[in-house]
C-alpha cells in the first residue's frame, strides 16, 4: 500500500475528516475538538494519533493541554501526487491504444 493510499484511507473516516477541517482553521485541543464534535474525549484522542501517525497533524504542548496544528505540507504533498493521475489520465484519454485483454 502506498503512502498515498494509507492517507486517502486515514482522511475517509468522517470524523478524523472534520478533525482536519476544524484543524485547518486554528490550533485545538482536545477538549475542544469534543466540544465542536461531540465525540467523546477517548474517540478523538484515537484519531489524533493516527492523523499523527499518518504525518498530518502535529501536536504542541501548551502547560496542562496539547494542541494539535494541521500540517498543510502533508496535504500539499497529497494534492500534488492527485494533481499528477489528474494530469496523466488527461494525457491517456487523447490516446487510442488500449491494453489487449488475455
Amino acid at each position: 500500500m502506498s503512502v498515498d493510499t494509507d492517507v486517502l484511507r486515514v482522511l475517509a473516516d468522517p470524523l478524523r475528516a472534520r478533525i482536519v477541517t476544524l484543524l485547518a482553521g486554528e490550533a485545538l485541543c482536545t477538549c475542544h475538538l469534543v466540544e465542536e464534535t461531540g465525540a467523546k474525549q477517548t474517540n478523538i484522542s484515537n484519531h489524533l494519533r493516527v492523523l499523527k501517525d499518518a504525518g498530518l497533524v502535529e501536536s504542541e504542548p501548551c502547560g496542562r493541554f496539547t494542541y494539535y496544528r494541521l500540517r498543510p505540507e502533508a496535504l500539499d504533498a497529497l494534492a500534488a501526487r492527485l494533481g499528477d493521475l489528474a494530469a496523466q489520465a488527461r494525457a491517456s484519454r487523447g490516446s487510442a491504444t488500449r491494453r489487449p485483454c488475455p
